[in-house]
């Protein structure tokens, strides 16, 4: 399953030789909230590193976070909430939910741009995750619950067989993702991925994984990926990569790292993957 599963990395659309500004995906991450800062920044962080455009909008605090750390970050645009949909048309893949409370606002805001713009590509995580309507999941939407997350979201589907605890996760993700014509990345010690028709396993990871904002990494690099390939091909990749990652900081440092830590060790991985 590994060697096939490297395999199917390697089919990645990566930023090529002759390539301009532009033409290696522009992503659009909304993300944040008063109470919580740094998640849609790690996502950020890690997919500036791979596309070649990442728009920034957050609530206001947030975006002045970013703009004040300008010196250190200059990799991301900054762009008012009330803005986004132009930058839903223009972008790619569309990130929502890391940092995101769970309450009206998050769970309105998402409701609007889901049902206002089907056809685009989205990464549907976190906050946004927990406030999601069922009926408003675009088609290839790709969703990254852990499994508390995922509980609740068959808690609310209508089919019983989500809820029997005698069915193993896989059979639920594949259950639910084609149901709702999505790929689910269910994140655990073993990752869960599927779109309804495969499902792919991918193993690896460590204890330091456990830290707040690994997850909002991997969403971040979901999405990247999802600019410019398939959104089960991102996927997958997505998991083996962060997996990857996470092992290789192990073995230097054991558990003791963090998210901007395993941020930091994505390119380097994928370095070692493809040149």
């Amino acid at each position: 399953m590994k060697d096939m599963i490297q395999e199917e990395i390697r089919t990645l659309v990566l930023p090529y030789k002759h390539s301009h500004k532009g033409q290696n995906g522009r992503l659009l991450v909304i993300g944040g909230s008063r109470l919580f800062h740094a998640a849609s920044l790690w996502a950020l962080e890690v997919a500036s590193r791979i596309v070649d455009l990442v728009h920034y909008a957050s609530v206001p605090e947030n975006n002045e976070l970013v703009l004040r750390i300008k010196e250190e970050f200059r990799n991301g645009i900054v762009v008012s909430r009330d803005d986004i949909e132009a930058y839903i048309h223009e972008d790619d893949c569309i990130l929502i939910g890391p940092g995101m409370t769970r309450d009206e606002e998050t769970r309105s805001l998402t409701h609007q741009v889901l049902t206002e713009y089907p056809n685009k590509q989205w990464v549907i995580d976190a906050g946004a995750l927990q406030m999601l309507r069922l009926e408003d999941i675009p088609q290839h939407a790709i969703l990254t619950p852990h499994e508390g997350e995922f509980k609740s979201l068959c808690d609310k589907s209508q089919i019983s067989n989500l809820k029997n605890q005698a069915i193993s996760n896989e059979q639920k993700v594949k259950q639910f993702s084609k149901q709702y014509d999505c790929i689910v990345l269910l994140k655990g010690q073993v990752d869960t991925i599927s779109n309804g028709k495969e499902v792919r396993e991918i193993e690896g990871g460590n204890e330091g994984m456990t830290k707040g904002g690994t997850g909002d990494v991997l969403a971040g690099l979901v999405a990247a990926l999802a600019c410019k390939n398939d959104p089960l091909l991102a996927a997958i990749a997505g998991s083996y990569i962060n997996k990857q990652a996470g092992d290789t900081l192990y073995e230097r440092v054991g558990p003791f790292f963090n998210a901007s830590d395993l941020a930091g060790q994505i390119p380097k991985t994928l370095h070692d993957l493809f040149f």
